[in-house]
């Protein structure tokens, strides 16, 4: 009888973990949907992925919902440039 009751034990713990689980993925899910970059209409050249505006500092990027690639549009190469220049390093923040 004690086996049978501690396995019940085991059961009803696990259920609430995965539903707590369950729940947790359903707010990130949320939030996710909530912050979701705008589409910028144009394709990735590498890989024909979607290009997503995304907030990097103060500097708009696109970057691509594939391959991650980052393309820059005029201008913003010399925005980084002078951030570099300021911060020490800033650049090298996009590629962590």
């Amino acid at each position: 009888m004690p086996v049978e009751f501690e396995d019940r034990g085991q059961a009803l713990e696990n259920e609430y973990f995965h539903r707590k689980e369950r729940e947790l993925i359903e707010k990130m899910r949320a939030k996710l949907a909530d912050e979701k970059p705008a589409h910028t209409g144009f394709s990735c050249p590498k890989c024909e992925g979607n290009l997503k505006e995304t907030d990097f500092g103060d500097i708009k990027i696109d970057v691509c919902d594939k391959c991650s690639g980052v393309w820059l549009d005029p201008g913003e190469m010399a925005q980084i440039m002078e951030k570099d220049k300021d911060g020490g390093g800033w650049f090298g923040g996009l590629f962590k």
